[in-house]
């Protein structure tokens, strides 16, 4: 089976720019049908950017397949990114993670077949889920089960691969409650990637403490959290664990950065902070503890996808051990609103856009 065997995905859509019940025009005298999609088409990021309008639907390539969908969750970040890449066709994609349902496969597709339900994640840089159809890799789509919801789905594949990779690999924690006890410190639990990753450390041999604001404080209990601190409150900024515990391993996903100052006294004698947000601060930090032979380590994170991951993800949240908190959802004619919620904040989990 080939890794770059890809998907090509329909979504419907409700703007009332598009007429056809198939949830797709034909463009008499052009040969080719159109898409409503909404894109970056000039630098900057920002909702100002985003454009609706209709495209070209691209054409399927060998190793492809059609997907129908409507729910897509996007990663705000593609906003700043059309300010640091070249917009080969004047255009960028938006949205990262959707679902869908199959509706035609190409040669090559070994996996899937007409008909299946799945979540997938798009190339990072080009997106496109925020349109009817877009083209993913088999390579990253799991097939999705009736009991989980298309939404919940949708939200899954990016921030949960990143939460399932840093509590399963970078910080060795076995989903299954073996292994030693480790203390486990996750900031920014409530958001995208941090609440999938309170619930699938808890499923470890593992006591955790997480930071939130105090309004998100007994979600983040209902995710299973032993101790919650409220960010804002002395304790909460110096990370003190309210029963005194130092932190074998410290997941960061908040968007702040804390200095080693802050985490040092926290942690235990081979403690380490896998920091999810790595700016200049945790590359000289990494180095740092390197040369200096330190017991205490910080550890830059970035995730590298891959599809069994998805699939374990999708289990789990079949068998009820996992679940997407939802902030909002949002309509595609509305999609910047969506843009906005996410850039601006403040948000509790993930933000949907669906139709």
């Amino acid at each position: 089976m080939k890794e770059n065997v890809g998907l090509f995905v329909k979504i419907y859509c409700n703007s009332s720019s598009l007429t056809s019940s198939k949830g797709s025009l034909w463009v008499k005298g052009l040969g080719f049908r159109v898409m409503h999609a909404v894109q970056y088409d000039s630098y900057g990021g920002g909702t100002s950017g985003l454009q609706h309008t209709e495209v070209p639907i691209p054409s399927p390539k060998t190793d492809e397949f059609y997907l129908l969908g409507g729910i897509y969750f996007f990663e705000s970040y593609l906003g700043w990114l059309v300010g640091l890449l070249p917009l080969a066709d004047g255009t960028i994609g938006t949205a990262l993670d959707v679902a869908g349902e199959i509706v035609k496969v190409g040669k090559g597709v070994e996996r899937f077949k007409a008909g299946d339900k799945v979540v997938a994640v798009l190339s990072f840089l080009i997106g496109g889920g925020l349109a009817e159809y877009a083209v993913a890799s088999q390579r990253l789509t799991a097939s999705r089960p009736p009991e989980v919801l298309a939404a919940e789905g949708a939200g899954l594949p990016s921030c949960g691969l990143t939460a399932h990779q840093a509590v399963t690999q970078a910080a060795g924690i076995k989903l299954d409650k073996t292994g030693q006890l480790k203390n486990v410190l996750i900031t920014g639990a409530t958001g995208g990637i941090g609440h999938y990753a309170v619930q699938l450390a808890k499923l470890g041999n593992t006591h955790v403490t997480a930071t939130c604001g105090a309004r998100n404080i007994e979600i983040v209990k209902s995710l299973g959290a032993d101790e919650v601190l409220d960010y804002k409150t002395p304790d909460g900024a110096a990370l003190k664990s309210p029963s005194g515990l130092k932190y074998d391993i410290v997941i960061h996903c908040a968007p702040t950065t804390i200095p080693w100052s802050i985490f040092e006294p926290n942690l235990s004698e081979n403690g380490k902070v896998i920091n999810l947000t790595p700016g200049l601060f945790a590359y000289i930090s990494y180095v740092v503890k390197i040369l200096t032979f330190s017991k205490k380590k910080l550890v830059p994170f970035f995730v590298n996808p891959k599809g069994d991951n998805l699939d374990s993800l999708v289990k789990l949240m079949k068998e009820g051990k996992l679940k997407t908190v939802i902030d909002s959802k949002h309509p595609l004619s509305k999609a910047e609103d969506a843009w906005a919620k996410g850039i601006d904040g403040p948000c509790t989990g993930k933000i949907i856009v669906e139709q």
